[in-house]
Parts: structure tokens; C-alpha cells; sequence
């Protein structure tokens, strides 16, 4: 698939009961669609469905044409994709990146609420729910709080550990900030640690639908105090999981995924510690190898 194919790439609107979000849904590849993941053995019936939550700043469409065109592989290989522009991002309402991860959290319980009971299905597909960055915290959240319905969690470059190298005091008034100015810029996550590759940075620089500046005090107050407040729960963790990190990612800490990994008590949990690998690791030197692995690993467990 060429870029402007990927761009044009049809989907359907979809509604999330109870957000004011804009939801999108890519149907799963019928058998005789003429793309070679089509001819696929394991392709020849939908699979399942993948739910994604994407990072902060960014919106559901650029995992159409970025991340190594993850929709369309996943949507080949029989998968029916359901993601939203999360409160605040893409085309979604909201003060731009001006987000409550709490509320992030309960929009995307309802997303799953929602999706548990999928019109039209005559036998239950597995559903499976992947996040990157914030949107790996947002899962993590949602999953933990309330696993009922999913067959696997994929976590990509997740927040989990947020604020380890911040003062104390800094913690301790970042509820305060964020209630009295919500929307102040706080925390500069540049673009540089995003990509080894200069045309990852420079598409990203361009996209206009991405905000641009600084993580907001809301944002980033309620993502530390999630992250804190979740740890106590993930011992009871039993959902099939794959982690992903870039060991040199600047923007989430890799530790928190190692940490998440040793945490849960899932039978069945893989983490991918990519070497040198930065954030967007899909964006990233070893995208083909990270693609490779997330789909087979969504092939093994559909």
C-alpha cells in the first residue's frame, strides 16, 4: 500500500457511548481482498478485534499511515480495528491535550462496554486492546480495574512509571497546578527521543492534526497520579500480555515495564526489551522485527 492509499483508507464511524469522542472502525479483510496478508492461511476468517488507545498529542488515524501502517496489517491479517481520538486530540472536543486520565480511563471502559456486545457478531471474537504511551497507562487502567471481555492486553511503550526522577515537592503540587491552571504547559517531551529515523521526526513535526506543545498540568498531574495509584492492583493481573520498550526511550520509562512484567501474575506474559530502541518503536530502526512480533503474537492468542 502506497501513503496516499493508506491515507484513504475506508473506515466507518464509530460511536463510543457516553464520550464526545470521534471513533473510528476498520473492518477486517474479507479472504478475497487481493493484499498478500490476505493470502495468509490464518487470514481467511475475522480473527478478532483490537481495540487501540493512542499516545498523548497524537489521534487514532495516524496508525493508518505511521507506525509502519499498523491498522492495515492488522485489518489483512483479519482483524477489525476499533480506535477514537481521545479527549482533547485529533477531531475529538475538548481543550487541546487538556485530558483527566481518569476520564481517558472510564471513556474507554465504555468503548469496551460497547464492544463486549458487537452487533451483527454470530460467535464472540476475542477482543484485544492495545495502548501506546499515555494510551498504554489508559489500558492498563481500564484493564486492570475491569478485565472482563478482553483476550490480551498489548502495551506499547507504556507510561507506567511516571515522575521517578522528579522532586518531591514538584509531586506533591502537581494536583495543586493542575486544578487551578489546568491547561499550563509543564513538561517539554521534544520530538528527538520519538525516532532514530530523521523522516519519522520530520512527518510528525508536520502533522497538523498533533499538538504540538508542551504536556499540560491536568495531563500530566493525573497521568502521575494514575500510574502511582495502579501499582497496588497489577498483582492480580492474569490477562495474556506482551510489553514493548525501547531501552533508550527518554519519553516513558522502560523500568516501568519491566517492573509491570514482574508485577502481574499472568501465565502467560512476554516482554519485548528492544536494544537501543526509542519511543515510537513502530516509527523506529526496528519497526519490520516489532511488527512481526505484535502480529504473530495476536495470530497465537485469535
Amino acid at each position: 500500500m502506497g501513503n496516499a492509499t493508506l491515507r484513504d483508507m475506508e473506515h466507518q464511524e464509530w460511536k463510543v457511548p457516553g464520550a464526545p469522542v470521534s471513533g473510528y472502525v476498520w473492518q477486517a479483510q474479507h479472504p478475497e481482498a487481493q493484499h498478500p496478508a490476505a493470502q495468509h492461511p490464518e487470514a481467511q476468517h475475522p480473527r478478532g478485534a483490537v481495540l487501540i488507545s493512542h499516545g498523548v498529542g497524537e489521534y487514532a488515524q495516524r496508525y493508518v499511515e505511521r507506525y509502519h501502517a499498523l491498522i492495515p496489517t492488522l485489518v489483512q491479517a483479519g482483524f477489525t480495528v476499533y480506535a477514537y481520538d481521545q479527549r482533547g486530540h485529533g477531531h475529538s472536543e475538548g481543550r487541546r491535550a487538556v485530558v483527566d486520565l481518569n476520564v481517558l480511563v472510564e471513556d474507554h471502559l465504555k468503548a469496551r462496554e460497547a464492544l463486549r456486545g458487537r452487533p451483527g457478531d454470530d460467535s464472540p471474537l476475542p477482543l484485544f486492546a492495545l495502548g501506546h504511551s499515555m494510551g498504554g497507562l489508559v489500558t492498563a487502567a481500564s484493564a486492570s480495574r475491569d478485565p472482563r471481555g478482553l483476550s490480551g492486553v498489548i502495551l506499547s511503550s507504556p507510561a507506567l512509571l511516571v515522575g521517578q526522577d522528579e522532586p518531591a515537592l514538584v509531586k506533591a503540587l502537581a494536583p495543586l497546578l493542575a486544578k487551578v491552571a489546568p491547561a499550563a504547559p509543564v513538561t517539554d517531551l521534544g520530538t528527538a527521543g520519538l525516532s532514530r529515523l530523521p523522516e519519522e521526526v520530520a512527518a510528525y513535526k508536520a502533522d497538523e492534526l498533533v499538538y504540538h506543545g508542551k504536556v499540560r498540568a491536568l495531563t500530566a498531574a493525573t497521568m502521575l497520579g494514575l500510574s502511582g495509584k495502579l501499582w497496588a492492583g497489577y498483582p492480580n493481573w492474569k490477562l495474556p500480555t506482551l510489553v514493548i520498550h525501547g531501552t533508550a526511550d527518554k519519553i516513558t520509562d522502560p523500568a516501568g515495564s519491566q517492573r509491570f512484567f514482574d508485577t502481574i501474575a499472568s501465565p502467560d506474559k512476554t516482554l519485548i526489551l528492544q536494544d537501543g530502541g526509542y519511543h515510537e518503536l513502530l516509527n523506529d530502526e526496528p519497526r519490520e522485527e516489532i511488527r512481526a512480533a505484535l502480529l504473530a503474537w495476536l495470530l497465537e492468542r485469535s
